[in-house]
């Protein structure tokens, strides 16, 4: 009887996943630790260095999201090895190649050549997780950056954004996907659930709140539950940002002094998972406190800043 049980128990996880889409956490064994991530780089060649300690207990020793664009290569490639290099943990990846990227004029620019070549990269990086358990944050600010777009660019975006939906419940049926939804003081949350859902919202497990930004969890967690109940007749679960939200947002958004790394990586904690998503320490452009550390670069002193939160 014993062995019978036991066999129950394990049948859900012997199904294919057209069968059974399983939870990427029921899949694992906690988050993954990138050790190969931009703090943890920086730390292997700055032993020596005053800051490199704190760095490595609080930023390079935690799970934080590896973000994907045009710098990475064949997509398909770099995301199965970065997911096969996984082993038991739930690895956390950002998609971030949107065609037009950071539209009004801020320091993230850039993303694919065309609409037909992000839908092949999209594509591609869906497959290239395939059936293995992961998290994957769509493309941060695509639909709220909306202020500088004409409406047939505006359709353009979210036609885009739908298909990446389309291809994640097609491709990567254990992955757990969310829309970026912004931030809480961007987009008012009516608005801001109408775009996700044209943008297929529906087809993945949620959405994202905070991306790169500083409002606090009780903040962002207020935000989703209002963007929830805008949603036409359903829910989604909602996952938060707090890499840098441990003292809240002070009105500037460009590597502003005083903030603070928040809550590492766990589940629940207000949302379905709090992640780090932003690479604490990863400039948000040459502005703020590092006038000379392009956006997407590691800058010690911007880590240590956020260690301490001065």
């Amino acid at each position: 009887m014993k062995k019978i049980l036991l066999a129950a128990l394990a049948l859900p996880f012997l199904l294919t996943p057209a069968a059974h889409a399983a939870s990427p956490i029921g899949m694992t064994n906690g988050f993954y630790v990138d050790p190969d991530s931009n703090p943890a780089v920086w730390v292997r060649g700055h032993a020596n260095d005053g800051r490199a300690a704190a760095i490595r207990s609080s930023i390079a020793s935690r799970p934080i999201a590896r973000w994907f664009g045009a710098w990475s290569g064949d997509i398909k490639s770099a995301v199965s090895r970065y997911v096969g290099a996984t082993g038991t943990k739930l690895p956390v990846l950002v998609a971030y190649n949107i065609p037009g990227r950071d539209a009004c004029g801020g320091h993230s620019g850039g993303g694919a050549g065309s609409p037909e070549a992000y839908r092949a990269w999209i594509s591609a990086f869906a497959a290239g997780i395939g059936t293995r358990p992961a998290v994957v944050i769509i493309e941060p600010d695509s639909l709220a950056d909306f202020n500088c777009m004409d409406d047939a660019a505006k359709a353009t975006r979210t036609a885009m954004i739908k298909y990446a939906s389309e291809q994640f419940k097609a491709k990567a049926p254990n992955t757990w996907a969310y829309l970026d939804a912004g931030n809480a003081k961007w987009v008012p949350a009516a608005t801001m659930a109408q775009r996700l859902d044209a943008a297929g919202v529906r087809n993945v497990r949620g959405f994202s709140i905070n991306v790169s930004n500083y409002y606090t969890t009780a903040e962002s967690k207020s935000y989703g539950d209002t963007l929830n109940a805008s949603l036409p007749g359903y829910t989604k679960p909602f996952v938060i940002d707090t890499s840098r939200n441990g003292k809240g947002h002070n009105g500037e958004w460009c590597n502003p002094a005083g903030r603070k790394i928040g809550t590492p990586a766990q589940q629940g904690g207000g949302a379905e998972m709090l992640l780090w998503v932003k690479v604490p320490g990863d400039s948000d452009g040459k502005c703020g406190t590092a006038p000379n550390t392009p956006a997407g670069s590691f800058d010690a002193e911007l880590a240590y800043r956020l260690v301490f939160g001065y």
